[in-house]
């Protein structure tokens, strides 16, 4: 047990970190328990084998074989959540797609991942018309009859899975560039789901509130947690401010997940949309201010906690326990975090530097980028994971995050590549050359500000939204369009985007003008 930490030991003398194990046993050892309330549909033990079962035999009459990865876009749903557990048991490679991307993002994913089956929806139909899928299938996710005898006397089998075997594949657009497939573990999605108990102050008998996108790591990770402690999670299909208090409500919720600017949102409700009281607890996640931490906790009577992280690192690294406003806290128990300068050197408390991980435990970090072994070999350098984030430690030993040396914007919980942005721009016949920044936001952590230079005549502003807007994910939409007569350029023609202002006083707001 020498290779893991003194945390993991403790926890699991003999468990080797894995995720297959753990969920089939759990699976097969309390028919009857409820894991997950999708709304207010009880999805048992029982009820999720005989799914996987069932999946299972749609699998191998697809002609999948271990190792194949299968490219998902589904909303949440209560058959969205048996897919992801099938995957994970049948040794294929989940290819989660973040059902707001449109166009030119969706089919640079399906040919880069190059999946075998692309499940997909109805409802993201009118977004995916069109686009080469490479050599995916498109398919339905298959309606199994509740009633048949033989279905519901299946039951699923489990190949041999290597805890270092590729569990999904995870695109993040962290960095400029075209995004990233994280190729990510069955030990990284267990050491995630390990590390958001302890993120999350999960006791027994909790219930944790799934609102997040399960296309996104911060959905995924919560579906090993009922395995992990008795506990359940309660799902709904998305987050609404309307629907939230009520929904919390009736599952009795103790824990929230916070991004993407779920609590400026929820800030912004009158009083009296909020409960007397409620059941919720703690609630965990990134980006809250130092200025906005007593207020929130004070209002929403919940206590905060904090935490850093990237998919890349199991999507954890840090965890604030103590309260101390706006702090990201320590390194979790399996991370060491080191803050070095430009040279690599560590630098002094109250200084800047960037965010570098090493972990205790093997298989912490991502093995690789798929199809990007330049990028690998940025990230992961002698042993270490330097992230591109900065922050700062106190001299307490606490660390604040500060920002991303990279050029990328965080949107409402998603990492945003200006790159990806303004290659759609570079198609429009009217531009000449364009600059995505990031800029403050009232909700969320930034709101993109797109700087545009004309060829010739200027386009209306409302023309070129609506533009943008079928070929843009909702959350790659610059918010405000600023012309310029031109850029500032470096010796190899890239704009000096460092002296681009950052004030939106002259420019067009598309909320102020027009429905998003």
């Amino acid at each position: 047990m020498h290779r893991y930490s003194d945390y993991f030991a403790h926890r699991h003398a003999e468990d080797e970190l894995d995720c297959v194990p753990l969920l089939a046993a759990g699976l097969r050892r309390a028919p009857a328990r409820t894991i997950v309330h999708f709304d207010d549909h009880a999805i048992t033990c029982e009820d999720a084998a005989r799914h996987i079962a069932q999946l299972q035999h749609w699998f191998a009459d697809a002609g999948l074989v271990q190792g194949d990865r299968v490219a998902v876009m589904l909303g949440n749903s209560a058959e969205h959540i048996h897919l992801i557990y099938a995957l994970v048991l049948s040794g294929l490679v989940w290819v989660p797609v973040n059902t707001k991307l449109r166009a030119a993002g969706l089919e640079y994913l399906l040919q880069h991942a190059e999946p075998k089956l692309f499940v997909i929806d109805d409802e993201f139909d009118d977004a995916s018309a069109g686009i080469d899928c490479g050599a995916a299938r498109r398919v339905r996710l298959p309606a199994f009859d509740e009633s048949d005898a033989s279905d519901a006397n299946a039951q699923f089998t489990t190949p041999d899975i290597g805890v270092h075997d590729p569990l999904c594949i995870i695109y993040t657009s962290g960095t400029t560039g075209a995004p990233k497939g994280v190729v990510f573990t069955h030990r990284m999605m267990r050491i995630a789901s390990e590390a958001a108990l302890k993120v999350a102050d999960v006791r027994e008998g909790d219930r944790l509130f799934l609102w997040e996108p399960l296309c996104h790591i911060g959905g995924a990770q919560m579906l090993l947690l009922p395995f992990l402690e008795a506990v359940t999670l309660h799902a709904v299909p998305r987050f609404s401010a309307s629907q939230f208090w009520p929904q919390i409500e009736r599952a009795g919720a103790t824990q929230l997940h916070y991004l993407g600017g779920v609590l400026d949102i929820l800030m912004q409700l009158p009083d009296t949309a909020r409960p007397a009281s409620h059941t919720l607890r703690v609630a965990w996640g990134a980006g809250v201010s130092a200025s906005a931490w007593e207020a929130i906790q004070e209002r929403l009577s919940v206590r905060l906690r904090e935490c850093y992280g990237m998919t890349e690192c199991s999507s954890f690294a840090s965890m604030n326990a103590t309260g101390k406003p706006g702090s990201i806290g320590r390194a979790l128990p399996w991370i060491e975090i080191e803050l070095l300068d430009e040279n690599g050197l560590p630098v002094q408390d109250g200084e800047a530097g960037e965010i570098v991980l090493t972990s205790k435990v093997d298989g912490t970090f991502l093995p690789m980028y798929l199809k990007n072994p330049d990028a690998t070999h940025a990230a992961l350098r002698n042993g270490k994971l330097h992230t591109g984030d900065r922050a700062r430690r106190d001299a307490d030993g606490d660390l604040y995050f500060i920002g991303r040396q990279t050029d990328s914007m965080r949107v409402r919980g998603e990492n945003v590549s200006a790159w990806e942005i303004e290659r759609i721009f570079a198609a429009h016949p009217a531009i000449r050359a364009s600059a995505a920044i990031g800029v403050a936001s009232s909700i969320g952590e930034q709101d993109i500000l797109l700087n545009v230079q004309f060829k010739d005549a200027p386009v209306e502003w409302e023309a070129m939204h609506a533009w943008a807007r079928d070929r843009l994910a909702s959350f790659q939409l610059p918010r405000y369009y600023r012309a310029v007569a031109g850029f500032e350029l470096t010796a190899s023609e890239r704009i000096k985007k460092h002296l681009l202002p950052r004030n939106v006083d002259d420019a067009w707001d598309r909320l102020g003008k027009v429905q998003a």
